[in-house]
């Protein structure tokens, strides 16, 4: 069952106007319940715009995104959105950062404590709960990011290069660490990046755009085994694909 529906969806920022720039066009994709996919494509196609149209924070210029066949008119809470650059607030504990949806909403303090308990254990916190984001390495507020938008319990993750800024070793276990949380909640993710690495040790389905104005030019079943591992990085199905994908973001 589809999940996120994409229909004729074209956008062009400052339409009607001299300096008008159309970013992407003719746009038809769906998002299947509880499947892992990656959007990929070079700077300036349109991925990260699409993703933001899919979380409420833009509206397209032409066509539609539908959530459970409602159409998305802006942001709400079955969409939870995780950012390359950390959204923690500084002024608030892991714990804090962890239940702030659900206290936001109105929920008791036991239901915010349990969680809290859950989330910081599912993604690696246990043991600081009670530090300040200052005191944590950019991998570690990155789980408390992660942590916060799955603690708000949403259907569908949207995902903006949450790794982009992390260094090689602590993007591949975060990259391992998504996989587990993913397996475990049966959330649809939906994952922009420009790492094609990243994307096909990720996704079930890796979407690829075109140069601006981004179309779709290629979807891509990835059918290595899950779990996957570190050693699949340099199996030869997994750099076959990356050089396919290579060739089409290249042509």
């Amino acid at each position: 069952m589809s999940k996120i529906v994409v229909e004729k969806l074209s956008h062009t920022f400052g339409k009607g106007t001299d300096d008008a720039l159309t970013v992407l066009d003719d746009i038809n994709l769906s998002f299947e319940s509880g499947s892992f996919n990656v959007i990929v494509g070079t700077s300036g196609c349109g991925k990260s715009t699409l993703l933001k149209m899919m979380a409420g924070l833009y509206q397209p210029s032409d066509g539609k995104i539908t959530l459970d066949g409602e159409t998305i008119e802006g942001t709400g809470r079955k969409r939870g959105m995780v950012f390359q650059q950390d959204a923690v607030f500084p002024w608030m504990t892991v714990a804090r950062n962890i239940s702030y949806g659900p206290r936001l909403r109105g929920a008791s303090k036991k239901e915010c404590a349990e969680v809290e308990r859950k989330w910081i254990e599912l993604v690696g916190l246990t043991g600081f709960e009670n530090r300040w984001p200052r005191e944590l390495s950019g991998g570690m507020r990155k789980r408390v990011d992660i942590g916060r938008v799955y603690a708000n319990d949403p259907d569908v993750l949207l995902m903006d290069e949450p790794f982009g800024a992390l260094d090689a070793q602590t993007k591949e276990r975060m990259q391992t660490e998504l996989q587990e949380l993913w397996q475990v909640t049966g959330k649809t993710v939906i994952f922009v990046t420009h790492d094609l690495e990243e994307a096909i040790f990720l996704a079930d389905r890796v979407v690829v755009l075109s140069a601006r104005p981004g179309r779709v030019s290629h979807i891509e079943d990835i059918r290595l085994d899950r779990p996957r591992t570190n050693e699949i990085r340099l199996s030869e199905d997994l750099l076959a694909i990356k050089r396919r994908l290579w060739d089409l973001l290249e042509h």
